[in-house]
């Protein structure tokens, strides 16, 4: 089966959040998580029996803090990498599956969107967590290097984390100043030792991870907006991977895709400080009258400025015509609501 566009990208009300931040957004975040789906009856007739569920996957995707998607694919695989992130030239921070290579080099499979041969491809930046587990997979079992990997990489978060509340001109210097020597002497210690004559298992495993990913890995490095870690995409598939023992399964394609609408929404929500159901119930009620070419003011990220627009005694009623306010000037249509 071919990678599936966006599922959102036929609802115009989920497509221009989307357009917006990739038009805007400095750093998409990204990861996946594998869900079950059921085969359908044309699957059933052709095989004349009920088979095993086959795997699909969520993919999250995190645009800086304006907005959280969330996107089905039945495939994991490059193709639909390369789909999904069509057309956006600017940093992407993922762990290091080998999906993600054909987009980051800019030679999309075939069957692919070609749109980053056109131009630069995206600039991968790498996750210190990825690789600080496989070290502390290596001390668990006391491996002596794995210790030292965890202890160098422990200090490099420690010292970067004191800059956490600087503005990122100013952290990117500090990290000039005090990180990147650490990055440096890091990567001199894990070439030399990956180097050495081993054999394989736990250490030589966290030594390649290290040294294969050097450059996505310093990446952070470029722009004091970046961060060490791909944390906040693993936080926000959290949710659906508890889930899955409660709902074990997707009944198709299109049911997965569905739901991966709802919880971009809800996800979104929750980034902005909104009561999920209540800004559902709004949104449904403003729809049929809202001009298709204003979707975005509906997005979360807006709904806080448009919802105090709106007037409150239509607001209350269950139906009824609902007065649609003038649009706001673009230099605030912009702005985070």
């Amino acid at each position: 089966m071919s990678a599936r566009p966006w599922a959102s990208s036929s609802r115009p009300h989920a497509r221009r959040p989307r357009k917006e931040a990739f038009d805007t957004a400095f750093c998409l975040s990204t990861d996946a998580t594998g869900v079950c789906i059921q085969p359908g009856p044309i699957q059933e007739r052709k095989n004349k029996t009920r088979g095993p569920c086959r795997k699909g996957h969520f993919f999250v995707v995190l645009a800086d803090k304006d907005h959280v998607f969330f996107e089905y694919q039945p495939k994991h695989t490059s193709a639909a990498v390369c789909e999904m992130f069509k057309g956006f030239k600017g940093y992407i921070q993922a762990d290091a599956h080998a999906i993600y290579d054909a987009m980051f080099n800019g030679t999309p499979p075939k069957g692919a969107p070609t749109d980053n041969e056109r131009g630069p491809p995206p600039r991968e930046v790498g996750c210190w967590s990825h690789c600080r587990r496989k070290f502390w997979e290596a001390a668990v079992c006391k491996y002596d290097l794995g210790v030292e990997g965890l202890r160098r990489i422990d200090t490099l978060f420690a010292v970067d984390r004191t800059f956490a509340d600087l503005a990122p001109s100013v952290r990117k210097a500090r990290r000039d100043a005090f990180v990147r020597p650490l990055v440096d002497a890091f990567f001199a210690w894990a070439k030399a030792e990956y180097a050495s004559p081993r054999e394989r298992g736990l250490v030589a495993t966290a030594l390649g991870y290290a040294v294969r990913q050097e450059l996505p890995l310093r990446r952070f490095l470029d722009d004091g907006r970046l961060r060490l870690e791909n944390n906040a995409s693993e936080r926000a598939l959290r949710p659906i991977a508890a889930a899955l023992g409660a709902w074990l399964f997707f009944g198709s394609d299109d049911h997965a895709s569905a739901a991966a609408n709802l919880f971009s929404l809800v996800a979104s929500c929750k980034l902005h400080g909104l009561d999920p159901e209540a800004y559902v119930a709004d949104v449904i009620r403003v729809m049929p009258y809202w001009p298709r070419d204003r979707y975005l003011e509906l997005a979360p990220k807006y709904w806080a400025a448009t919802r105090a627009r709106l007037r409150a005694d239509e607001m209350k009623l269950p139906l009824g015509p609902v007065t649609v306010p003038p649009p706001l000037p673009a230099n605030e249509q912009s702005a985070p609501g």
